[in-house]
């Protein structure tokens, strides 16, 4: 019987990634084939119909879930300064702060990036913000259409993985439960928590030296391949001087200041991140306000983020669905047996994990794997020595903000083809993203050997 459950719990893995593949949507597809083989199961007498009466309290838990009330009011706050052109601004400024030297207009966007990840924590936003204003800019002073392309995408990402990244806040959500099934499991009934700000702090380092890379790389480009990174000839009607210095601060001090307000906050102990968040909404609508006005913006704003917010939720409950019928036939004991008999250890299971993620984002996006995977591989890999939960956090945040990079199927190079100009082909896009990708996996490694690169600032913060 523990055979047929097994292959079951297989096979519905597998029919979720081929209609994955297919195109049918994804909450409906996870929440539709788990069903089916629930039936199946109970047919087959290897699970019992009566799991699926802890479906109701679970939907409630999570719609109920504080930590996750966070998620609506970042998506808010991204889409309003989205909305309100304080981004657009903020490049205009750096480009011509940066434009003028070989590749500065390169290491313009990439700093801008780090500046609206910090202040939006949405992929899509940015990518879009971006993708509109400074594409066609480059492409315009002579460079190279692939690297354009990359520069933006790649950059664009780091909303994934920079405070206060909405896959933080899911991924912190979800590691806290399953640090305290592990540490249940193994017998301790007062178990310690990993919570959001943990993560928050552990992403600082590496999301800093990620934007290294990015800035060291296109500086090396530039040197070696002037032509593909030309630098930008000054418009003499362009302010200089004091003017462009005022214009600098005027441009930097409004996402910088929203950006310690919510930072600053978490991270200092002040408030939680949904408290935060919500000090955030506010103080996008404040710069808005004295910007350009929110009277047109509140309800398209609210709109949008409602329509963001459902489809993360109705993802969540399909993910609740699949992993509780993937419980039910046995699949975490599977998991767990295939983890801990591999040859050579944690290491080795982690190793297993890390590539399993970085395959799996060829067909299925961050929040996906965030709901169906990290569940039910986290409480086996936190009960192996060794592993630090907030570690194990970061290497699966970069991992994940990979998989919008990569072709064919990442996001961000579907939300960057959606806004480029007709000039720039797919083809670009997935040629100038591949660099970027092998940084990605530079930083991975990193963390891999330096893994105080995640551990330290939080350890010092908090003492974990």
């Amino acid at each position: 019987m523990a055979a047929l459950g097994d292959t079951l719990a297989v096979a519905m893995v597998a029919a979720v990634c081929l209609l994955l593949m297919i195109g049918y949507p994804v909450a409906l597809t996870l929440g539709g084939v788990s069903l089916g083989f629930a039936a199946l199961g109970a047919a087959a007498g290897v699970m019992n119909l009566g799991l699926l009466g802890a479906l109701p309290e679970r939907i409630y838990g999570v719609m109920t879930n504080e930590v996750l009330l966070a998620i609506p009011l970042f998506i808010f706050m991204g889409v309003m300064l989205e909305r309100s052109r304080i981004a657009e601004e903020l490049l205009e400024t750096m480009a011509r702060l940066f434009g003028a030297l070989p590749g500065g207009l390169g290491l313009s966007v990439v700093f801008v990036g780090l500046l609206l990840a910090a202040a939006k924590g949405v992929v899509g936003a940015t990518t879009v913000t971006m993708g509109l204003i400074v594409l066609p800019t480059m492409l315009r002073h002579g460079y190279d259409k692939a690297l354009a392309a990359g520069t933006v995408a790649a950059t664009a990402t780091l909303a994934q993985i920079f405070p206060p990244a909405t896959v933080l806040v899911l991924l912190g959500d979800q590691l806290s439960n399953s640090y305290q099934a592990a540490q249940l499991a193994q017998g301790n009934f007062a178990p310690r928590t990993v919570t959001v700000a943990d993560l928050f702090a552990a992403a600082i380092v590496p999301g800093l030296v990620l934007v290294a890379l990015y800035a060291a790389y296109l500086i090396a480009v530039a040197f070696l391949f002037p032509k593909t990174s030309p630098a930008v000839a000054p418009d003499p009607k362009a302010p200089r001087g004091a003017r462009l210095l005022g214009g600098l601060l005027r441009a930097l001090v409004a996402p910088i200041a929203l950006i310690v307000a919510v930072l600053g906050s978490i991270l200092g102990g002040i408030a939680t991140p949904t408290e935060a968040a919500a000090v955030g909404a506010v103080g996008a609508i404040l710069l808005a306000a004295l910007r350009s006005g929110v009277a047109g913006l509140i309800a398209p704003v609210t709109r949008r983020a409602a329509q963001i917010t459902s489809m993360i939720f109705l993802l969540l409950i399909g993910a609740t669905v699949f992993s509780l019928v993937f419980r039910g036939l046995g699949g975490d004991r599977l998991v767990e047996r295939l983890l801990t008999g591999l040859p050579g250890g944690t290491g080795v299971a982690v190793l297993v994990v890390m590539l399993a993620v970085f395959v799996l984002g060829f067909v299925m996006d961050a929040f996906e794997i965030i709901f169906v995977v990290v569940p039910i591989v986290a409480p086996v890999l936190l009960q192996m020595p060794g592993i630090d939960p907030v570690w194990l956090g970061v290497m699966l945040a970069v991992n994940l903000q990979t998989s919008y990079m990569h072709p064919p199927l990442g996001a961000t190079l579907f939300y960057l083809r959606g806004v480029a100009p007709p000039e720039l082909t797919t083809r670009h896009i997935y040629l100038g993203i591949i660099p970027f990708v092998l940084i990605q996996l530079v930083m991975l490694a990193a963390l891999w050997f330096l893994p105080q690169l995640a551990t330290a600032l939080p350890h010092r913060l908090y003492g974990l």
